[in-house]
């Protein structure tokens, strides 16, 4: 036979048989093998009342789970869901069906209750960015030690479990492991839809994870977060060098929910808003941002620039008594060449202070009374119970108990003291945390976390938007200067 055509039957019999063979193996171990940065839909999930359910819209009732397959470590998870009103539902990664880490699907009002995108137990959350009745997306992604979580394409979550992470014994399972994810009703029906899962390479890092882990073995907020006391600082200014990317960042690294207010009104340090046009512009802003939205009446005069349909756009309104009106003169009592005791005593100044505090709290409808007992700072504050007497403090508490208005509680200042704290929840009144930062280095309300434990402050005694009154109030313009030029 001729040598060639020996040859050339030999190799299509013989050599590119096994050759085919042998690809058709290594893709058949590819495809048994992890198929990184490759995106998989997550449409078919097991359930133990209804087998399996297929699909690329997917719905989950009160008390149903339903688990899917797959072994994942680092992972990029997309998707949309949709909420019922009043729905709520969990989705857990890292998970057998029952441990691992919760991102909860929950909307609604800032009550109190943990909201959409809350890495349950460890980054509570308090307000939404998804809307009942609306479709919204979603992103959940680990990267290593980094879990992060975006709802309508906005980070709402980044947070890097440390070496040593706190857990009490009731969440002991949400650390970082491997598994699959899990679907689980809470209430009313939650829909997910075009669920896809992206498994990443071993080493991958988010790029967004710019701040260094916090050290949970001393830490007082994990420790908050995993008895699921809410965590909000209602009082924080973009000034001083904070700009908006930074408290973002911030508050996800610390665990700590912001609400960010600017001043609206005049006399003010850092962001002032002068008119409804600007304050709209600046609402606009940050709508869509991961704050709470909240605003500062500054100054005396705010009740006669702003109207109320426009102050009640925001999620809540606070004021103080740092401004006073003294003698027909517009006096910011935290700047010392402000104060004139006119030939009065301290303690017939402080009777004027008190008296405008009252004035103040019951004509300008505010949430909040912030900066609360503030007094001039040289030569008063070391004589603080001195100038807050008994008789003083009821009647400031008089005012904030029959408008239903919070008191905060300062880091910054340590003010009120805690006996006037334990007064102001005697009467059964709420409070807030609120730090009134002057740059970006704030701490992280520790003299609001020791009041908690001084003063036994519970989650119950937390002030929450939901509970404002002030759009029943109508504004008193008792300084009459609607009638000034």
């Amino acid at each position: 036979m001729n040598p060639v055509l020996f040859f050339n039957l030999y190799t299509m019999k013989t050599i590119l048989p096994k050759a085919a063979a042998l690809a058709l193996t290594a893709i058949m171990f590819a495809a048994c093998g992890p198929s990184y940065d490759v995106p998989t839909a997550l449409d078919r999930w097991k359930s133990d009342a209804n087998g399996t359910v297929k699909g690329k819209e997917i719905s989950v009732t009160a008390g149903e789970t339903l688990t899917s397959g797959g072994d994942y470590r680092n992972f990029d998870l997309t998707g949309q869901a949709y909420a019922e009103n009043g729905a709520e539902a969990a989705l857990l990664f890292h998970s057998d069906g029952q441990n691992g880490y919760e991102v909860l699907f929950h909307n609604g009002a800032i009550d109190g209750t943990r909201k959409t995108g809350s890495l349950s137990t460890v980054r509570n959350l308090y307000r939404s960015l998804g809307e009942d009745g609306e479709w919204f997306d979603f992103d959940i992604a680990v990267r290593e030690k980094n879990i992060s979580i975006k709802i309508n394409g906005t980070d709402v979550v980044c947070y890097t479990e440390p070496a040593q992470p706190y857990r009490t014994e009731a969440n002991k399972s949400k650390v970082l492991s491997r598994g699959g994810f899990a679907l689980v009703g809470k209430k009313g029906d939650v829909k997910f839809r075009n669920l896809t899962v992206t498994m990443l390479k071993d080493g991958v890092l988010n790029p967004n994870d710019t701040l260094p882990p916090v050290d949970e073995t001393t830490d007082e907020i994990i420790r908050l977060q995993q008895e699921n006391f809410p965590v909000i600082d209602y009082h924080v200014h973009l000034k001083g060098g904070l700009t908006k990317e930074q408290a973002h960042a911030m508050e996800m690294n610390y665990g700590i929910n912001y609400g960010v207010a600017p001043n609206v009104g005049e006399g003010g340090v850092g962001r002032m808003l002068a008119n409804d046009q600007e304050a709209i512009e600046y609402y606009n802003e940050v709508k869509s941002m991961a704050f709470l939205m909240g605003v500062q009446g500054e100054g005396r005069r705010w009740i006669v620039q702003f109207s109320p349909e426009v102050l009640n756009k925001f999620d809540y309104l606070f004021t103080d008594a740092m401004t006073v009106v003294d003698k027909g003169r517009i006096c910011r009592i935290y700047r010392p060449e402000e104060v004139h005791l006119d030939g009065r005593t301290k303690q017939q100044y402080m009777d004027m202070i008190v008296d405008q505090t009252v004035k103040i709290l019951t004509n300008e409808p505010a949430d909040i009374y912030a900066n609360a007992t503030y007094i001039p700072e040289q030569g008063w504050n070391d004589d603080y119970d001195m100038y807050w007497t008994d008789e003083r403090v009821d009647k400031v508490l008089d005012v904030l108990e029959k408008y239903d208005i919070a008191l905060e509680i300062s880091p910054r200042y340590k003010i009120p003291s805690f006996n006037v704290i334990k007064k102001a929840k005697a009467r059964g009144l709420k409070f807030t945390f609120g730090t009134n930062n002057v740059n970006a280095d704030f701490g992280r309300c520790e003299y609001a976390i020791q009041a908690i434990k001084e003063c036994g402050i519970t989650a119950d005694d937390i002030w929450f938007p939901s509970m404002s009154k002030r759009a029943n109030r109508m504004a008193v313009d008792y300084n009459h200067f609607g009638n000034k030029k």
